[in-house]
């Protein structure tokens, strides 16, 4: 293990960090990954300049020491940063945005703060975007809420044995399925992985439910799964 040598005797910079994460935000991280990237949201956010502040995924999986942080293996520190990223989201630590502009698709990632809430509503609306000075559009994406943070709202913690099988889920039904389906659970009180699983399971062999009446072998439903899975 590399040992730290202690901090400077000379003045250094230090960023702000709310009271409120380490009385209610820290207790509740679980997982290393999520911790190190949300103190390093934190830091990056503190250099940056301007009301609207927002860290970049392209920015994390550019900086080698947060990477090599979050796995020895290089192969495997690009999962790492979007499972610590996907939980940090579903936490409600970070807002995540995904844009369309002439670079292609970006993950940009804001503080859940009033100035960050701010900001990402201002994108919805098409009131502001992250480069002003690129005359090519950009056009936001709605972040439809994933497995994770619909299970970690609505069912309870993640384990990484949960989180598995969600990006198993994720996988292999489409997203509104999953979410109506961890609605029906909570609709039931049947808040389980195994009762969702059980619900996704009979509407892919059976058909959905249409308006509360059952269809029976909803050819249908199941031409609409095969086509999700291309």
């Amino acid at each position: 293990m590399k040992g730290f040598s202690g901090f400077p005797s000379s003045k250094t910079r230090t960023i702000p960090v709310p009271n409120l994460f380490f009385t209610d935000l820290a207790p509740q991280i679980d997982h290393l990954g999520e911790m190190k990237v949300t103190l390093y949201c934190f830091w990056r956010l503190s250099l940056k300049e301007g009301d609207i502040r927002y860290v970049r995924r392209a920015e994390m999986l550019a900086d080698a020491a947060l990477m090599s942080g979050l796995s020895q293996f290089k192969h495997e520190a690009e999962a790492a940063l979007d499972e610590a990223l996907e939980r940090a989201t579903a936490r409600g630590t970070l807002l995540h945005v995904e844009i369309e502009s002439a670079s292609g698709k970006e993950d940009l990632y804001f503080m859940n703060t009033p100035k960050g809430r701010a900001a990402v509503e201002a994108m919805t609306r098409g009131e502001w975007r992250p480069a002003p000075d690129d005359e090519t559009p950009v056009e936001v994406l709605v972040d439809r809420p994933n497995a994770f943070t619909l299970y970690e709202q609505n069912i309870g913690p993640l384990t990484p044995l949960i989180a598995d099988e969600l990006r198993d889920f994720e996988g292999e039904y489409p997203a509104e399925w999953i979410e109506e389906a961890i609605q029906e659970a909570v609709k039931y009180n049947k808040r389980s992985l195994k009762y969702i699983l059980a619900i996704l399971e009979k509407w892919r062999t059976e058909g959905k439910a249409d308006d509360g009446k059952r269809r029976r072998s909803s050819e249908k439903d199941r031409q609409r799964y095969r086509d999700w899975k291309g």
